[in-house]
């Protein structure tokens, strides 16, 4: 991946999580499912890692 790449994934990445955080909380707050949700966040967070480290390392 070339940087500019890596730097799109990573924003688009950052909008998704927000978006489902958001549905995890309201799942939350009406005593929904919220595992797969908060499946989601946690497989996000460690490609957020993985891509900011590679970023790291073009720099």
């Amino acid at each position: 991946m070339t940087k500019k790449e890596i730097e799109n994934r990573i924003r688009e990445l950052k909008s998704d999580y927000m978006r489902i955080q958001a549905d995890l909380e309201k799942l939350d707050s009406v005593g929904g499912n919220t595992a797969n949700a908060e499946r989601q966040l946690a497989d996000m967070e460690q490609e957020l890692a993985d891509l900011n480290k590679q970023l790291d390392a073009m720099e």
